[in-house]
């Protein structure tokens, strides 16, 4: 073998083994970059796909939040607030006198409030600048549960100023009427019927109820 061809097959060895180097060199890189490319993609995808339900975690909250903001602002009560009674100056009374039962007047009393509120136990009734006590109280006209009114809202309360048979003792004529509730300490005026109403000791008032009508049952 001369030189010139012992030279050109170690050239061509040469290149053979430098390409095969190189492919194996470029093998190598793809597949470490398909690896850590692989590990980040998935941390990012995780990262993706937990901001949507946190973002609406934290929305549902604030939303909550405001909502019950906005509530309080415009005077709603919450749910869990309890009832409160009347506000005497916020109530409406009215009196009239009615046929049957005969010696009876009904007492209206009207929630002005704009909100809910409840008439406890009966009203306070004083007949006359001169009266010692209140009028005492029918126990068989109490209800099974309190009388609550909302805005707008009427109860009633019946009321026996005398006995029909005359067998009442220390009547007199009254011109004036107080009726006090239950978690104010002032009391309301009420105009009577006529100006006057006759009074003597069968008088007699029920505890709140809903309707006239189980107002002048008893």
């Amino acid at each position: 073998m001369n030189v010139t061809a012992y030279r050109r097959g170690r050239t061509v060895r040469t290149i053979a083994a430098s390409m095969l180097a190189v492919a194996a060199l470029g093998l190598t890189a793809a597949c470490g970059g398909s690896g850590d490319g692989g590990s980040d993609n998935e941390g990012k995808a995780k990262s993706s796909a937990s901001a949507p339900a946190d973002k609406t975690a934290k929305g549902g909250s604030a939303d909550a939040k405001d909502a019950k903001t906005q509530a309080q602002k415009i005077g709603a009560a919450p749910e869990d607030e309890p009832i409160g009674d009347c506000d005497v100056n916020k109530t409406a009374f009215s009196l009239q006198k009615v046929k049957n039962p005969i010696n009876h007047l009904l007492l209206k009393a009207t929630n002005g409030a704009g909100v809910d509120c409840k008439l406890v136990g009966y009203p306070g009734l004083k007949f006359g600048e001169d009266a010692q006590s209140a009028t005492p109280v029918n126990e068989d006209s109490q209800p099974q549960s309190v009388v609550v009114l909302a805005p707008g809202e009427s109860a009633y309360a019946g009321i026996t100023t005398s006995s029909g048979d005359g067998s009442g003792s220390e009547g007199s004529e009254v011109n004036s009427l107080e009726v006090f509730i239950d978690g104010s300490e002032d009391p309301a005026s009420v105009e009577l019927p006529g100006g006057s109403v006759y009074i003597d000791s069968a008088a007699q008032v029920t505890y709140w109820q809903t309707t006239a009508q189980d107002a002048l049952t008893w």
